[in-house]
């Protein structure tokens, strides 16, 4: 099982903690996360900072990381900007 880039763990749990420019931009992107995961039917945990979230997949049934998990990643990292739109927006 090979993790999807900026992700960490092992077989224990699966996470990566996201910047952001502001707070609100953090709690808008934990609400994304919140409602994918109601859609996938597999909810992360999610711990926000001020500018920062991060997301912690983990299977309590399996005890652990599973395929799930890692489909679960990936996911959650279509949800960020576009690096060039993350550019622009910085500039304006």
């Amino acid at each position: 099982m090979g993790l999807p880039d900026g992700w960490y763990g092992d077989d224990g749990k699966l996470f990566r903690e996201f910047e952001f420019g502001t707070y609100q931009e953090g709690v808008d992107f934990a609400v994304r996360v919140a409602a994918q995961a109601e859609e996938r039917g597999h909810h992360p945990d999610l711990h926000i900072y001020f500018r920062k979230v991060r997301v912690n997949f983990f299977t309590h049934d399996a005890g652990g990381v599973t395929q799930a998990d890692i489909d679960g990643a990936r996911a959650v990292d279509t949800l960020l900007p576009a690096p060039d739109t993350q550019a622009q927006a910085a500039q304006d």
